[in-house]
């Protein structure tokens, strides 16, 4: 979808425009501007337009290179305007603004994989002045990501600074105050696992103290799991009713007039497990439907997911002497069956070295990753639901 396509670009787009409004003093940026293997020279073209648009109203920005930024060619090759300075990597860097009575101080990554804490090697507070750190950092692996200049809370506490500008974490997030260390987060979600509102943080600082803090909002899509409750569904247009409910609601308390990339989840207990997964494609096409007709901008679906729970009484249906009857006897069988678990083996590990690498890394469907783990369990099952919606669904055609 071009709305999705476009959104990062975009938000940064607004995110300069409001600066520009706001007549900001001075924009940081705290690294990951581009994707480390991204070699579409228009990206930093487009970035590179962007300060322009600063520099002509005397914007200043610290830029601070991170990890996908020190393997970007675009990083290596591309000249900057002259309003943008870059934190150097060899060592940390400050810039003074004694106009503003500011010092930024901040070190660049020079190479992807920085495993040491960097906060001891920035430089004592100046006196003064109003003292910003600037770090790209995992502040130890929080929320599961790669820990990169791993540092804590205390250490950037005890530094003496009276803000620290942090980047890398993609979920904004203020960790203290007095002094202030913030993760504004990323400017724009990209997939379902940066839900909810995405922004930039203004700062309004009146001798040397923080006298304003607030929360801006550039994005022009949001992400949304929308959980959606079958139970009691007796037919699948009963759960088609209950899916489009859930759209509007969502559109209505969570989009804030911007368009919401949904992902259905089906849930709870029904005897229409089965049929609903050899039904996806068509609720998917029934979910898009209902979220067309609140508006094309209003809500898109990106994905429906089956995670119901069968109520089929496995037992009594193994008694069954017909067709659904027998398979419940196989599956039943499958778990203990050497041969069909080593070939299960074979056949997810050959999948499992097509996938690309950070798929591999990232998998969220929990049966293949169950799978991955040496757990077949959970894929039987699964197939063994699938096959009984078949069946099912043959009965009653």
């Amino acid at each position: 979808m071009e709305q999705i396509r476009s959104a990062t670009r975009v938000a940064f787009d607004n995110l300069i425009s409001q600066a520009i409004e706001e007549e900001v003093s001075f924009v940081i940026i705290a690294g990951d501007l581009y994707d480390g293997d991204w070699r579409d020279f228009q990206t930093g073209l487009f970035f590179s337009h962007q300060m322009g648009r600063l520099g002509k109203v005397g914007i200043e920005v610290f830029l601070l290179y991170g990890n996908h930024d020190a393997e970007s060619q675009i990083t290596k090759r591309l000249s900057l305007p002259e309003n943008v300075k870059v934190f150097p990597s060899r060592n940390p860097g400050t810039f003074a603004l004694d106009e503003l009575s500011v010092v930024l101080h901040g070190q660049s990554f020079r190479q992807r994989d920085v495993t040491e804490n960097l906060v001891p090697q920035y430089p004592d507070p100046v006196e003064g002045m109003f003292n910003i750190g600037v770090l790209h950092t995992a502040l130890g692996g929080l929320g599961g990501h790669e820990n990169y200049a791993p540092c804590s809370l205390d250490d950037l506490v005890a530094k003496g600074y009276d803000y620290w500008a942090l980047g890398h974490v993609h979920n904004g997030q203020i960790l203290h105050e007095h002094p202030h260390v913030v993760f504004p987060g990323n400017i724009q979600g990209r997939h379902i696992r940066e839900t909810g509102p995405k922004g930039a943080q203004l700062v309004t600082v009146e001798d040397r103290q923080i006298a304003e803090f607030t929360s801006l909002f550039p994005d022009v899509a949001r992400w949304a799991r929308l959980p959606v409750s079958v139970e009691k569904c007796a037919r699948t247009a009963d759960v088609i009713d209950r899916v489009r409910q859930a759209i509007e609601e969502a559109v209505s308390s969570e989009a804030d007039g911007r368009l919401l990339a949904c992902r259905i989840e089906l849930r709870g207990q029904t005897s229409l497990h089965a049929e609903l997964l050899v039904s996806m494609d068509h609720l998917l096409a029934e979910a898009r439907s209902a979220a067309l007709s609140i508006g094309a901008d209003a809500a898109w679906i990106e994905k429906l997911v089956v995670a119901t729970e069968p109520a089929l009484d496995h037992k009594a249906a193994a008694g069954r002497q017909d067709a659904l009857g027998e398979l419940q006897r196989m599956i039943g069988e499958a778990g203990s069956d050497e041969g069909l678990v080593g070939k299960l083996e074979a056949d997810i590990a050959e999948m499992v070295r097509k996938l690309p690498l950070d798929l591999r890394k990232d998998v969220e469907d929990p049966v293949l990753r169950s799978a991955m783990e040496g757990d077949y369990a959970a894929l039987i099952a699964h197939v063994a639901d699938y096959l009984n919606g078949r069946l099912i669904a043959g009965e009653r055609s």
